[in-house]
């Protein structure tokens, strides 16, 4: 089953008197389970495309379903629900609130979730040990490495259990060893409890660890190709 159902989808943005489409005409479909890289140079869609999907952004024309729903007709109360509900998100910068524990950083999804404290800081603890940082609980984000920081935003990206994580430029901030860690992490995620991933990286050697690789170009997917 498909998890995204993206059709003809059109963004275009306005620039004094001129404008331009970010995103051409795309269509793409990512099932249930699926590891993905999306691919491009600067100014390829790739971004525009990726808030998109994380329903940061709306399209102009097209359709977009996310587990079936059907994410253009909602309004912002709903949209806030499904960002909290389906899907993880994982950024470059780690987007940690700086003066806030390890554990508090991973419960505050729960907190507009509305699950009781007790029971968040339960799992929240139960998700730092599943990324190997339960002995980093209670420790500041300027205390740990930029990899345990990352380690900390997929903690936090993985639990309300969304079916998607969408990861943008994950190990951009990170050096080569720590990316291969966060990159089989992924990986052990996705073989583990099969929720799709979808990754946006302009690294080839990232892009490698994913099952399917999409690359952009000019607002337009070019190439779509499926490992075996």
């Amino acid at each position: 089953m498909s998890l995204i159902e993206v059709k003809n989808v059109i963004k275009r943005y306005q620039t004094g008197e001129d404008s331009f489409n970010a995103l051409n005409n795309v269509s793409l479909s990512i099932e249930e389970g699926e590891f993905v890289a999306i691919m491009g140079a600067s100014g390829s869609g790739k971004s525009t495309f990726m808030n998109m999907l994380g329903t940061l952004d709306k399209p102009n024309s097209g359709s977009y379903h996310l587990d079936g729903i059907d994410v253009l007709s909602l309004n912002s109360d709903e949209l806030s629900k499904i960002r909290n509900r389906k899907i993880g998100f994982v950024f470059q910068g780690f987007n940690l609130i700086s003066r806030t524990s390890a554990v508090e950083n991973v419960e505050l999804p729960m907190i507009y979730y509305g699950v009781p404290e007790e029971e968040r800081h339960e799992r929240a603890m139960h998700a730092l040990q599943i990324v190997g940082l339960e002995g980093r609980a209670n420790h500041m984000p300027n205390q740990m490495s930029g990899g345990q920081q990352q380690r900390v935003a997929i903690a936090r990206a993985i639990i309300n259990d969304p079916p998607l994580i969408l990861a943008d430029e994950p190990t951009g901030n990170l050096d080569t060893k720590t990316s291969i860690e966060v990159m089989e992490f992924f990986v052990n995620l996705n073989a583990r409890t099969g929720k799709t991933i979808v990754l946006v990286t302009h690294e080839p050697d990232i892009a490698e660890y994913c099952k399917r690789v999409v690359r952009f170009k000019d607002g337009n997917i070019i190439s779509d190709e499926v490992k075996v």
